[in-house]
């Protein structure tokens, strides 16, 4: 006797009501099967792992049981972008057409809502980082009168680099809370009344573990309790997780602290005079490590290559001084007002975080440092997140589904599982219903050096020009390092036809957009532009990618990973480096074929995929696509 099929797949089946509701909507076994598994799992609970394909429409297949769970359920994604998606557009479809009286919310960091406070001190204040700015607040100011969410992420009057963005939003730290004079109006209070009253709540994964971190440390909640929770893209979870369970300290953590005493100090009288010169001497050195790191240091590095540098270490001591300096004139300020002592409440755990740098470390963490543009940032990071998020899991008694184009290697989904902790959870692989092998051409170019040879580059623009000339340009170009896009886009300024998007010159969605518009655009982009990016039809029909996406070795993190699991008898090689490689491999391969009339051809120029051992994992990996025997095939298949 075989089990009669479930709720969710007799409504995405051929008779079901979005048949009639969306259109070019038609059944797939793909989706209807992903769908049964999804609401037998919210049912019954546990973990769901799902690598669901390009074109299977996963969104359906988690929403449609989602909905009819008749439980609260939190939906994770790994962008904004997919978030304001599955908010604004896929949610009420799929409620409408259901005829579901569910109650949905969209729940945001509290970076991407406008604060009414630090906007009226902004204007009062008039310190602002340029002429643009001065500009900005105007339009944020107009902006403010008629935004019924005051989220600014989706209003279109500030950009995502804009140096007026954190004087008009809040963070943990600087937020007054209760106490704030404007906190009857607070956008984020009203995001986060609207969540707790919610049936659906829709958010994203910084926001969902750092609310995770804030539950470990015994803080209170963000995010309301759930019966269930939907982490898509979840190929991003692991590392999203990682570096919200790691200490941290920045140099605009820094600059942001002492801007907001110098601001909460004009509210009381005498203020000024103790702070002013703290605060100035404060900036000074942070000024000077940041001049010391950007010439002595890479982009990223150990703690121990930080402090084994003496102008570094010395640099980085004087601002600890200043730090301590600077809390000892703020302590005689303390009661005087709620805003400054959230200061000095902000200045005593940066100086708890410095003081962490220089304890002794439990094997399972590792310290490291990153550049960010001008500024750096000093990380502590636990190098396994499993044992963490199996604690959450354990107390919010609740079931959990992952899914994502991208979580399996050949099959195997022990790499992803093993990060988070999910060895008992059941795993499912869906393929793709495109046609691959009929629609898509893979060739991997025979005449091309080793990736550190330094005519790499210049080698692999001599195979790839003459695929522009065929594709008419419609192409992505990869990189896996800024030098080598730098390079490239120098190379092809002079030698293409076609108008050339590189990323950088641009916001990234100016870039996707303007790329979308030209019709023969050739658009070379670094990681940001592997993954999370649709260009359906025509605009795109060729991909090249130069190299096997492998971690550098000298990554800091991956270096003490990699220690941790030769400690423990493992291969980090294998265990590590190459899963990670094989599944940014598929997120960039991901990019070519978007819907079921795509066509396209996608080049890998890394001449190890044909002569290392461990290339046939990467091929085995890929969606079936046909081997091109020379660059003439893939020329004739894009004339075609």
């Amino acid at each position: 006797m075989t089990d009669s099929p479930s709720r969710s797949a007799r409504l995405l089946d051929a008779d079901g009501p979005f048949t009639e509701s969306l259109q070019g909507f038609a059944p797939r076994e793909a989706q209807i099967e992903m769908a049964a598994v999804v609401e037998k799992t919210l049912a019954r609970g546990g973990s769901l792992v799902v690598e669901a394909g390009t074109g299977i429409g996963k969104t359906l297949a988690y929403l449609v049981p989602a909905l009819l769970s008749g439980e609260r359920v939190i939906i994770s994604t790994g962008t904004k972008t997919l978030q304001d998606q599955l908010f604004f557009r896929d949610l009420p479809m799929v409620r409408e057409t259901l005829g579901l009286s569910v109650k949905p919310a969209l729940l945001k960091g509290r970076g991407n809502y406008l604060c009414l406070h630090r906007m009226t001190i902004a204007r009062t204040e008039g310190r602002l980082p340029s002429r643009e700015a001065v500009a900005e607040l105007e339009a944020v100011s107009d902006w403010s009168a008629r935004t019924v969410d005051g989220d600014l992420s989706i209003s279109g009057v500030l950009t995502d680099d804009s140096g007026l963005l954190p004087l008009v939003t809040s963070t943990t730290e600087n937020c007054l809370g209760a106490e704030c004079p404007q906190f009857e109006d607070c956008y984020v209070a009203r995001a986060r009344r609207e969540a707790q009253d919610a049936d659906v709540v829709v958010v994203n994964h910084h926001l969902l573990f750092a609310d995770m971190a804030i539950k470990q440390s015994g803080f209170g909640e963000v995010l309301p309790g759930a019966s269930a929770f939907i982490i898509d893209e979840a190929h991003q979870a692991p590392e999203t997780a990682s570096r919200f369970f790691s200490i941290s300290l920045t140099a605009r953590q820094v600059a942001d602290l002492c801007r907001d005493f110098l601001a909460e100090s004009s509210a009381v009288t005498g203020a000024l005079g103790v702070l002013r010169e703290g605060v100035a001497h404060c900036l000074q050195k942070l000024q000077e490590i940041q001049l010391v790191l950007s010439e002595r240091m890479p982009d990223r590095g150990s703690w121990d290559d930080l402090v084994r540098d003496e102008q570094t270490r010395l640099a980085l001591q004087a601002l600890d001084d200043a730090i301590i300096a600077l809390a000892a004139s703020a302590d005689k300020l303390a009661g005087s007002g709620r805003g400054l002592d959230g200061c000095i409440e902000r200045l005593n755990e940066m100086q708890a975080r410095l003081d962490r740098f220089d304890q002794p470390l439990s094997g399972e963490e590792v310290r490291w440092f990153e550049k960010r543009g001008r500024g750096f940032a000093l990380h502590i990071t636990p190098l396994e997140v499993s044992a963490v998020f199996n604690d959450f899991r354990a107390m919010a008694d609740a079931a959990w589904v992952f899914t994502s184009a991208t979580l399996a290697v050949r099959g195997d989904f022990s790499h992803f599982t093993s990060q988070m902790g999910l060895d008992e959870a059941a795993t499912l692989q869906l393929d793709s219903p495109f046609d691959y092998a009929n629609n898509a051409l893979l060739w991997l170019p025979g005449e091309i050096p080793e990736p550190q040879d330094m005519g790499f580059v210049p080698a692999l623009l001599e195979q790839v020009i003459p695929l522009l000339e065929a594709s008419r340009g419609r192409a992505f170009l990869l990189f896996t390092s800024h030098r080598s896009l730098r390079r490239a886009a120098e190379l092809l300024a002079d030698r293409v036809r076609f108008p050339l998007y590189v990323q950088g010159e641009q916001p990234r969605s100016l870039l996707l957009e303007q790329f979308r518009e030209s019709g023969h655009g050739v658009l070379l982009g670094s990681s940001s532009f592997w993954e999370g990016v649709d260009v359906i039809g025509e605009a795109l029909s060729l991909v090249v990618i130069d190299k096997l996406p492998f971690a550098a070795p000298d990554d800091p993190v991956m270096e003490a990973r990699s220690s941790s699991l030769r400690r423990s008898g493992g291969n980090p090689f294998t265990q590590l480096y190459l899963p990670q490689a094989v599944i940014a491999l598929k997120q960039g391969a991901g990019r070519l074929i978007r819907d079921v009339n795509d066509r396209g051809a996608l080049v890998v120029c890394d001449p190890r995929i044909r002569t290392k051992s461990y290339g046939r994992v990467f091929l085995e990996s890929l969606p079936p696509m046909k081997l091109a025997d020379d660059r003439a095939e893939v020329e004739r298949f894009l004339n075609d």
